[in-house]
């Protein structure tokens, strides 16, 4: 067989495998996916995901936490967990996606990433159909997705917070997370054509303080942009958050009686009452399909 023609014979095959998964993946239970994103680092993004995880988990969902941060782990870390294979193996073909998962506080199941992987950017047309073979394969129920994004407007960041139902994006009180937040909701808006984002301010002194962040940011995306921005809510800073994450523990699930474990709480109420989103909008295969279809496979050379 001529190597053009054989290469289109493999495209063609590949995405007949890539087909395939995602049908399989369709046939599961719905799967309400929400990322959890911010415009720039150390704003608290992924302690907000691990505590919304385990706090959805307490009212008896089936929680599946992705850290999508390929280049650097986070979320192991900030449960004390320390994993013996992560998604690179899965890229790899050594092992399935549910051979990594790694069991979490509160029954959360979690998906390890390592560092130095290479971003959803550079990943070849194999490894992206190992991503559909992956979640095709997987048998565990689950009934929430929480992704948590790394930081910024890499191609890692919007491939992942676009191929979501949903989008929260965490803000504290810094003028460049401001800015930085209001950049990435541009990005996704003007370049991806997402229109729907829920603000989460995090580290406020007072509840006000939060909704200030939130108008901010709501000034200018009304001025500028068409999306439609939401606020889900503040987490306050209290000496017990600042304990539970140096205990590598949850603080919903170590002081939940504080502040910051209520004011959490209430965030993963919100999202549990289709506040942010609902679960008939595509689900699991609606994920994995737009990650796979924002790097699609050239047929032609």
């Amino acid at each position: 067989m001529p190597a053009r023609r054989y290469v289109r014979w493999r495209c063609s095959q590949q995405m007949m495998n890539q087909a395939e998964g995602l049908q399989q993946i369709a046939a599961h239970a719905p799967v309400n996916v929400i990322a959890v994103t911010s415009g720039k680092g150390g704003v608290g993004k992924t302690n907000i995901a691990v505590n919304l995880a385990v706090s959805l988990a307490n009212r008896q969902r089936a929680v599946l936490l992705f850290d999508a941060d390929l280049g650097l782990a986070n979320v192991d870390i900030a449960l004390g967990l320390k994993p013996q294979y992560d998604i690179r193996h899965v890229f790899s073909g050594e092992r399935t996606l549910e051979e990594i998962l790694l069991e979490g506080p509160g029954g959360i199941r979690v998906v390890p990433a390592s560092s130095g992987v290479s971003s959803m950017a550079s990943l070849l047309p194999q490894q992206q159909a190992g991503i559909i073979r992956a979640f095709s394969e997987l048998t565990i129920p689950i009934d929430t997705l929480i992704v948590d994004t790394s930081a910024g407007i890499d191609s890692s960041v919007l491939t992942f917070t676009r191929a979501c139902q949903e989008i929260l994006v965490v803000i504290c009180d810094e003028p460049t997370s401001i800015t930085d937040a209001y950049a990435l909701i541009k990005v996704l808006n003007r370049e991806c054509g997402v229109k729907r984002f829920q603000v989460v301010a995090n580290m406020v002194d007072r509840a006000i303080q939060g909704r200030q962040l939130f108008e901010k940011i709501l000034r200018v995306t009304d001025r500028f942009l068409d999306v439609q921005l939401g606020f889900l809510g503040a987490i306050p800073r209290d000496d017990y958050l600042r304990r539970a994450v140096q205990q590598q523990t949850p603080v919903v699930q170590a002081y939940p009686r504080s502040q910051s474990a209520i004011a959490l709480n209430k965030l993963a109420a919100a999202v549990d009452k289709g506040i942010v989103g609902s679960r008939d909008l595509g689900g699991l295969s609606f994920f994995v399909e737009r990650l796979v279809n924002h790097h699609s496979m050239e047929l032609e050379i």
